[in-house]
């Protein structure tokens, strides 16, 4: 019987250890899973850090996203409520606190517009280290102060709730589609950011022109008066206004109990995704720029 031993007496190698070992890639939606729950991450510390910055050193630290809207109700209350007696149309007479309610809930609609879209056009100026770090996801940034906003937003809706149910009766089962309104809100926000952010790295003066329009989207929305009172020589005026819709549905479901269509939300919904899409379409052309500039 021959021998299988080569010279010397060793064995010669086995071929699959001569093979190339290739790790194994993930494949495309779990590394785009991946990424969104990396910058998931990223955005809940950087949002959690920012609170953290803003109320440093304060007496009362992180209760004052409370005490704000709290304080702010209370003010509300005594002005509109207390001095000027006003009453909101299709209440009854003496309901002043049902028309301290209305409007508090609609300016806390367009608070969270104005935090979010306040501070996008300096946002990348202010940031400057990051914008120049190439692994940085740059739109996790702009979505900080979204998050921001959403924090002091919900902690005022919650407020809201509570005064309606304990001193105004108005607690219905349609406030569970607040979080249903508010998602394609929070898109428009963001859309508007991205764009907001990416052109304030080459327009300086963006930032006074964005704070002249957020003052217009107040008062040209429906926060003041509910919508029915809006003439229809300024109705178009008032109807593409950014936050009109947002205002009115969250408006009927806390207060009014009344669900959102379903049209009138897939309406906004496709409007505020054509208008993140073109954000994200800017700032990705944009950004190009941003490490020369800044």
């Amino acid at each position: 019987m021959p021998d299988s031993a080569g010279a010397g007496g060793c064995y010669p190698m086995p071929i699959f250890r001569t093979l190339p070992m290739h790790p194994v890639q993930p494949s495309a939606p779990r590394r785009l899973l991946q990424g969104l729950q990396r910058n998931w991450s990223l955005w809940r510390t950087l949002v959690a850090q920012d609170l953290a910055v803003r109320y440093r050193g304060t007496l009362f630290g992180r209760l004052w996203p409370v005490l704000l809207p709290l304080l702010s109700l209370a003010m509300f209350g005594f002005v509109f409520g207390a001095v000027f007696r006003a009453r909101w149309p299709g209440l009854g007479e003496g309901d002043h606190l049902g028309f301290v309610l209305n409007l508090f809930c609609g300016l806390l609609v367009h608070g969270m517009l104005s935090e979010s879209l306040g501070q996008a056009p300096t946002l990348l100026h202010n940031n400057s280290a990051f914008v120049r770090k190439m692994v940085f996801p740059l739109p996790v940034l702009v979505a900080v102060p979204l998050g921001a906003a959403l924090t002091h937003g919900a902690a005022g809706f919650v407020l809201l709730g509570i005064v309606a149910a304990l001193f105004h009766g108005t607690l219905h089962a349609s406030a569970l589609a607040l979080p249903w309104i508010l998602l394609p809100y929070l898109a428009m926000l963001y859309g508007l950011a991205l764009m907001a952010a990416a052109f304030g790295v080459y327009l300086r003066d963006l930032a006074q022109v964005i704070s002249a329009l957020i003052f217009m989207v107040l008062f040209t929305a429906p926060v003041f008066f509910p919508r029915d009172m809006v003439p229809s020589a300024v109705e178009a005026l008032v109807a593409y206004n950014p936050i009109t819709w947002p205002v009115t549905a969250v408006r009927d479901a806390l207060l009014h109990g009344q669900w959102p269509p379903l049209h009138d939300w897939s309406m906004y919904a496709a409007s505020a995704t054509v208008v993140l899409l073109l954000g994200m379409y800017c700032f990705q052309l944009l950004r190009r720029g941003f490490a020369d500039l800044l």
